[in-house]
């Protein structure tokens, strides 16, 4: 054994310094596992049971960043309303578009949350509706879950199809309208506010909320004074001498001795008179760059804590505190203030249409009645609020509808070009002298 001993400890010897080393170090470790004796914990022999109770502010610590729904009021409750509002405020629920180019059935509905589900089994109602055309009307109406509950689908002047709900899928009607369009111009000039003076010059709520809509990028319809004047031209359809609906091709308004003027093309927009677009152009993004989104727009979100739907009406922006926040568009601010949970937050109105909100806002940077144009500075990012991370919370809403900001239908400043504007202009030909003003 001893002779055996000497033998390893020559050849151990013998072996270059980095070889020795190496060897010592396997040798310490087979015999520290040769002693060790390792406690094997067997649970079915003595279960360790530990009850953890977290309440809600500690659940609310362990959910994903920023992703806690938002139970503020929509826009309605929190800005002052006008009788321009009045037609919106008698509709809650229902939204009205007009189709435009590139706009399709799944398009339109989703960004207004509308399950995919839905849209298909509405689609296969009626194959057409795969092919909407440019300047066709659509209304539709949900229910306080946002469930979609009836859609309304002019197709022509003549043929108008209703779908309800009918359990999972959907019942469609047609109305046609046989009644005769007529032309009609209705003059005016302001005597107290707009709505009273165009009612009283003959137009009706729907009319009247069609013209604020035409006009709403040029004018402020709250600075209007007495004396200023309009001309509306209508075209009605009449039936048994009652008007069934009816479509604004035209508009002029002088106020403070200049004029301003919406026409309708034939893609159911409003331009001037040289063509040109009317509406304001909006940034799809309200920072410098593109963050990542931490919580998507989800208008039939449950709340993870307390298990009921609680809507998330906006998009959640993982942006680090400090960020500068951008206005996306021309308009004016009407709340700037501490929101409880939605912490320091901005509302902007733009328009008559469109609003858009920025929450849990570390420094706010505007003050309410501001004018600010697209682009501007208005905040910087923060973790004000009922919030659980830093991040930025934009809505968009669309008469006082919530829409999904990464994929709503912007307004954009644009005119019409080519064949578009040569038919255009020749309509403007045939309107212009027909809104002569007293």
């Amino acid at each position: 054994m001893q002779l055996i001993a000497r033998s390893i400890a020559l050849a151990y010897n013998n072996l270059p310094r980095p070889h020795r080393v190496m060897l010592g170090s396997l040798t310490v470790v087979t015999l520290a596992v040769a002693v060790w004796k390792p406690f094997v914990y067997h649970p079915e022999q003595n279960p360790i049971v530990k009850h953890i109770e977290l309440d809600s502010e500690q659940v609310r610590s362990l959910l994903p960043e920023a992703s806690e729904p938002i139970d503020q009021p929509p826009p309605a409750e929190d800005i002052p309303q006008d009788d321009l509002d009045e037609k919106v405020e008698s509709e809650t629920g229902v939204h009205e578009y007009v189709v435009s180019t590139g706009d399709t059935l799944s398009s339109i509905l989703n960004q207004y949350g509308i399950d995919m589900s839905d849209i298909s089994a509405l689609a296969s109602t009626n194959s057409d509706l795969r092919n909407l055309k440019v300047g066709q009307q659509l209304s539709w109406t949900v229910n306080d879950d946002g469930e979609l509950q009836r859609v309304v689908w002019e197709k022509s002047r003549r043929e108008t199809y209703t779908y309800d709900r009918s359990g999972s899928g959907f019942k469609a009607s047609l109305e046609t309208l046989k009644g005769e369009w007529q032309d009609s111009v209705l003059k005016g000039r302001l005597d107290g506010s707009f709505v009273a003076s165009a009612k009283a010059a003959g137009l009706s709520s729907g009319e009247i909320s069609a013209v604020v809509k035409a006009l709403q990028w040029q004018l402020d319809f709250k600075k209007l004074r007495k004396g200023d004047e309009f001309a509306v031209l209508m075209s009605r359809e009449v039936l048994d001498g009652k008007s069934e609906q009816s479509h604004l091709q035209g508009v002029r308004m002088r106020s403070s001795g200049k004029d301003y003027y919406a026409i309708r093309a034939e893609d159911g927009k409003f331009y001037d008179r040289n063509g040109s677009g009317l509406a304001r152009g909006f940034l799809r993004f309200p920072t410098i760059k593109q963050f990542r989104v931490s919580s998507n727009f989800n208008p039939r979100r449950l709340n993870p804590v307390t298990g009921r739907i609680a809507p998330h009406r906006g998009v959640d922006f993982a942006v680090p505190v400090g960020t500068p926040v951008l206005a996306v568009g021309d308009g004016e601010v009407m709340v700037a203030k501490n929101g409880g949970a939605a912490g320091n937050y901005i509302a902007i109105r733009h328009g008559r249409q469109y609003m858009t909100r920025y929450m849990h806002l570390r420094k706010i940077l505007v003050k309410p009645g501001q004018k600010i144009k697209r682009g501007d500075r208005i905040a910087l990012s923060g973790n004000t609020g009922r919030s659980t991370g830093p991040h930025l919370h934009f809505e968009m809403w669309i008469n006082q509808l919530a829409v999904n900001p990464l994929t709503a239908k912007l307004p954009r400043s644009e005119g019409l070009t080519g064949k578009d504007r040569a038919d255009y202009l020749a309509t403007v030909k045939q309107v212009i002298p027909q809104l002569k003003l007293n």
